[in-house]
C-alpha cells in the first residue's frame, strides 16, 4: 500500500503541475500563448505519462472519481479508496505550492484564478451552476466508461493510457469554456487554495459532479456494457 499510495501522490502531483501549471504559466502567454487546445493536450498527456509510468502499481488513478468509479465496478477494494483520495489530494495541494513558487516569480504576478474551476461569474464562458454540474457528472460518467472499457480483458493490452489521455484531452476541448474543467476533485482542490476568486466557495460542486459521474459511469459499464463483471473476469460475458 505505502508504493501505491506514493504513485498516486506523484501521479496527482503531474497531472496538476502539467496540466494546471500549462494553464497558469503558457496558456496566455504573449504572442506565444498555447491557449485552450494546448491546455487540453497538456492535460491528456499527463495522464498518459504518468498511467505508463506508475499505473503498474497503484492502477493509476490519480483523481477520487476515478478511484470511486472502480470501487463501484469492483476494480479495487473499498477499504483503499480513502488512503487513495487522500494521497491525491496531497500530491495536487503539494503540486499547487510547487507551480505558485514558480508564476509568483513573474513580475507583477497575480494568481488570479490560478486555473480554478468555476460557474457563473467564475466559468470563462460564464455558464450558469445547472450547466456546470450537467457537464461535469456526464464527461465525468463517460471518463469512467473510457477507462473501464479500455482496461478490460477484451480490449488490445498496452493501449489504455493512450485512450485514457486522449479521452482527457477531449473532456477538456469540451468543458473548459464551461467550468475550466474538473472531472478531478483532487485537481479542483489543489488550485482552488491559491485562487484569489469565490473558487473554496464553489468547489463542493466539483467533488459531487465528478463523484456523482465516476459511479454513474461505473454503473453503466458493470451493468450494462460488462454485465456479472468481476476483477477476474473483466469484460467477459458472465457463465
Amino acid at each position: 500500500m505505502p508504493r501505491k499510495l506514493a504513485a498516486e501522490f506523484f501521479g496527482t502531483f503531474w497531472l496538476v503541475l502539467g496540466g494546471c501549471g500549462s494553464a497558469v504559466l503558457a496558456a496566455a502567454f504573449p504572442e506565444h500563448g498555447i491557449g485552450f487546445l494546448g491546455v487540453a493536450l497538456a492535460f491528456g498527456l499527463t495522464v498518459l505519462t504518468m498511467a505508463y509510468a506508475v499505473g503498474g502499481i497503484s492502477g493509476g488513478h490519480f483523481n477520487p472519481a476515478v478511484t470511486l468509479g472502480l470501487a463501484v465496478a469492483g476494480r479495487i477494494s473499498w477499504k483503499d479508496v480513502p488512503s487513495y483520495w487522500v494521497a491525491q489530494v496531497l500530491g495536487g495541494v503539494g503540486a499547487a505550492v510547487i507551480l505558485y513558487l514558480i508564476a509568483s516569480g513573474a513580475p507583477g504576478f497575480a494568481a488570479g484564478g490560478f486555473a480554478s474551476n468555476g460557474y457563473g461569474d467564475l466559468s470563462p464562458g460564464h455558464y450558469g451552476v445547472l450547466s456546470a454540474l450537467v457537464c461535469e457528472v456526464t464527461l465525468s460518467a463517460f471518463f469512467l466508461l473510457v477507462i473501464l472499457g479500455s482496461t478490460s480483458s477484451a480490449a488490445p493490452a498496452g493501449f489504455a493510457p493512450l485512450a485514457i489521455g486522449l479521452a482527457l484531452t477531449l473532456i477538456h476541448l469540451i468543458s473548459i469554456p464551461v467550468t475550466n474543467t474538473s472531472v478531478n476533485p483532487a485537481r479542483s482542490t489543489a488550485v482552488a487554495f491559491f485562487a484569489q476568486t469565490a473558487a473554496l466557495g464553489q468547489l463542493w460542486l466539483f467533488w459531487l459532479a465528478p463523484l456523482a459521474g465516476g459511479a454513474i459511469g461505473a454503473l453503466i459499464w458493470r451493468h450494462l456494457l460488462s454485465p456479472g463483471e468481476s476483477p477476474g473476469l473483466i469484460g467477459r460475458e458472465p457463465r
